[in-house]
């Protein structure tokens, strides 16, 4: 689970994390009474949206009064960033930037343990640092059995202050922010600029938290702050009905039956030069109504042009697959082209049902791959 800016920044606040004060704002006139309210001669006019490269796309603007805020805060409220649509900014004081740096913890697979990151060169550019120059990201494996005691938060702080005073900040942010990220079920907890301004202060300009699912059942406050994006909406909706679902980029619908058959065909898809739409396992039952619901789902998504379903009948019975998508399309109007692959339990009695219709019906998974991938280049 995702959170914005402006929530991560609180949770920051309730740890004990320095940062800008800020007003949330849904309005232009909202922001301009921020402004007022903030009374500081330079501002910064901040996007929230649940994804990255907001100052790359125009979301942070930095305004030095009433007209500017105004100005700005149009601009943003009327963007798309990344696909989605800004409907929240907030308003805080600018700070006076000296340096910029880099830090987060993750959950690191290989080690089954959090992983501190930090960096010297923090900012908009990090992924291109990771990526062009990795020796300037350093990397801490946190045993859980010891933690981040003072000495091991002082070895870390000297990577990049000699000044005590910062040394002692840092060491203050990097055990508090430990402690948000153990405390909270967190999956990421990120600042990035953690900012050293020209009063000598360390400051959280920004903020990024992600929470495992799997642990909001013991998280209520942090369960509350879900606002979930129209992607995560559909994904609820298909655990609703019993789908395994997640959204992807491509063209090329899926409805399948079992999670190995699915992303077979969607290796299959990319072999022959397709781009699926998304992973859907409609599960290894014989009702009906889960095609209709599943068709409903992939049809939603306005990218796609051509369904493919791929139906491997081994509880799941063939006929049972064509009875549903024959009464889905007594409800359902569409002129994207069906292209149905039925084979196991029942399969000839299944295709005989589609023959007549507006399916295109194909005998093997090769076959039926080929058609939707030349169908969704035309």
């Amino acid at each position: 689970m995702k959170t914005q800016e402006y929530q991560a920044k609180q949770l920051f606040t309730d740890y004990g994390i320095l940062i800008q004060p800020f007003i949330l704002c849904q309005t232009t006139q909202d922001a301009v009474e921020a402004y007022r309210v903030l009374n500081a001669p330079l501002v910064v006019v901040k996007a929230q949206v649940l994804t990255g490269g907001r100052g790359k796309a125009g979301g942070i603007k930095l305004a030095k009064d009433e007209h500017e805020v105004l100005e700005y805060s149009q601009k943003i409220l009327n963007l798309m960033i990344k696909d989605f649509h800004v409907e929240k900014l907030i308003v805080n004081p600018a700070v006076n930037i000296q340096s910029e740096y880099y830090v987060s913890f993750t959950i690191d697979r290989n080690t089954k343990s959090v992983k501190l990151i930090m960096s010297a060169e923090g900012g908009i550019d990090i992924e291109d640092v990771a990526q062009n120059t990795p020796e300037k990201i350093h990397q801490f494996v946190i045993d859980p059995f010891i933690g981040i005691p003072d000495y091991l938060a002082r070895k870390f702080a000297f990577l990049f202050f000699s000044d005590i005073l910062l040394v002692n900040q840092m060491v203050s942010i990097i055990q508090h922010l430990y402690r948000l990220f153990i405390e909270k079920d967190a999956s990421l907890a990120e600042i990035n600029p953690l900012v050293v301004t020209k009063e000598n202060e360390l400051i959280a300009v920004d903020a990024k938290m992600v929470f495992d699912d799997n642990a909001l059942y013991r998280q209520p406050e942090i369960n509350n702050l879900y606002d979930p994006t129209e992607e995560e909406k559909t994904e609820l909706y298909a655990k609703e009905k019993g789908f395994s679902f997640v959204h992807l980029d491509g063209e090329i619908g899926c409805m399948v039956n079992g999670a190995g058959l699915a992303m077979a065909t969607m290796d299959l898809i990319k072999l022959y030069g397709g781009n699926p739409a998304n992973f859907l396992d409609i599960g290894g039952s014989s009702n009906p109504q889960k095609v209709i619901d599943a068709l409903n789902l992939l049809l939603k998504d306005t990218q796609v042009n051509v369904v493919l379903i791929n139906i491997f009948g081994g509880i799941t019975r063939c006929d049972d697959v064509a009875n549903g998508l024959l009464k889905a399309f007594e409800k359902i109007e569409t002129k994207i082209p069906i292209i149905v692959r039925l084979t196991g339990t029942n399969e000839l009695e299944g295709r005989n049902l589609l023959q007549g219709s507006k399916f295109k019906v194909a005998q093997t998974m090769s076959e039926a791959t080929r058609m939707a991938v030349e169908i969704s280049k035309q």
